[in-house]
């Protein structure tokens, strides 16, 4: 993309997040053109004093050719809003973010994801229950999202590498840069089996209050948010928070009411979390427990006309198959036999008595041109 140096650019300006910038967006056409700007004409698009300044600051400083080299001598690329394969998921919420730094491959079938998270110190319950879950889902076909942190962070990523599975590491800080220390060989399996994926520029700091804001990256990224074990104060309880905001599934694990490390956990339970014990309470929770097959189906059944024609009829609410037979005007065989390939697929969800859904939960979107 020609002016992804622009948006780079912005994504160094202090004070410009995701809604003045598409504001700048709406107002400019493209990011080249809202860069190179005059003042009068960044203050008719809506930036305040101090946001007008940092731009002013940051275009007469800043030299983007050597911003762009940089992120190359980190092994990273840069992912845009435009870009084809920023994470759709991701893309979905409402303050995603303009630029993600990748290192790493990023793949469609990374819309099969849960986030795992919990707290930095964790106990040898917490560690047992974070592996054998995570590594269930991992063999299951589903990508596996934390935050590289110490403790289940770090359980999680590793169990899913174990497991063959993939996983995605976000950071809090530049793509560059490793936190904590400890994890760099983690850090590097990772980026060698799924990505790492940061939205602060090259040369951040891994500074305090960096973390929270990259949560909402970790649950955006993800259909549900897994908290194996946390603290009422841990920052997993962060992330939970911004997957119910996002319309995401929150679960968690129960532990003893006498463990400090689980009195989060057991609160989110309380104010409505759903209870895992097993990995199938989250595999049938989010119609995931053929993804495997769902992902070979959807590589050599491609779709067509009446796949398309039974889509166009079918919505969250559930349709009977005679219903959806007169609809489309076909046979009913034909109608059967396509739905049971297209459930197959993970496109369409039977929900008892032959009523069909669209498999919305399944993260991917179908369209047919």
């Amino acid at each position: 993309m020609k002016d992804a140096r622009y948006w780079i650019g912005f994504n160094i300006v202090r004070g410009i997040g995701p809604v003045r910038f598409r504001a700048l967006l709406d107002h400019f056409g493209n990011a080249e053109r809202a860069w190179r700007a005059p003042a009068e004409g960044l203050q008719a698009a809506g930036l305040d004093r101090r946001s007008l300044a940092s731009l002013l600051t940051a275009r007469s400083q800043l030299n983007l050719d050597d911003e762009i080299a940089r992120i190359a001598a980190a092994g990273a690329r840069v992912l845009t809003w435009e870009s084809a394969d920023y994470p759709r998921l991701l893309r979905e919420i409402s303050d995603a973010p303009p630029v993600l730094y990748v290192r790493g491959t990023l793949v469609e079938e990374d819309a099969w994801a849960v986030a795992v998270v919990g707290t930095r110190r964790a106990s040898a319950y917490g560690r047992q229950v974070t592996r054998r879950l995570t590594s269930a889902l991992a063999r299951n076909g589903l990508t596996i999202v934390s935050g590289l942190a110490r403790g289940i962070d770090a359980e999680a990523h590793s169990a899913a590498l174990e497991a063959g599975g993939r996983t995605i590491a976000v950071l809090g800080c530049g793509i560059d840069q490793t936190y904590p220390p400890e994890n760099r060989r983690l850090a590097e399996s990772i980026a060698a089996e799924g990505a790492l994926v940061t939205d602060y520029p090259v040369g951040t700091k891994p500074e305090g209050g960096n973390f929270p804001p990259r949560n909402r990256i970790i649950s955006g990224m993800s259909l549900g948010v897994l908290i194996t074990e946390a603290g009422k104060r841990s920052g997993a309880r962060i992330t939970a928070d911004y997957a119910a905001e996002q319309g995401r599934d929150v679960f968690a694990v129960p532990g003893s009411i006498l463990s400090y490390a689980s009195a989060g956990t057991n609160e989110l339970i309380q104010d409505g979390a759903k209870l895992v014990m097993r990995p199938e309470h989250i595999l049938e929770e989010l119609n995931l427990m053929m993804v495997v097959e769902q992902a070979e189906a959807r590589q050599v059944l491609p779709s067509d006309e009446t796949e398309a024609r039974l889509l166009s009829e079918l919505s969250v609410e559930p349709t009977h198959v005679d219903e959806l037979r007169q609809q489309v005007d076909m046979p009913i065989a034909e109608v059967t036999s396509a739905l049971a390939l297209m459930e197959l697929k993970g496109m369409v969800q039977q929900v008892g008595g032959m009523r069909y859904v669209v498999a919305r939960e399944a993260g991917i979107e179908y369209r047919v041109d």
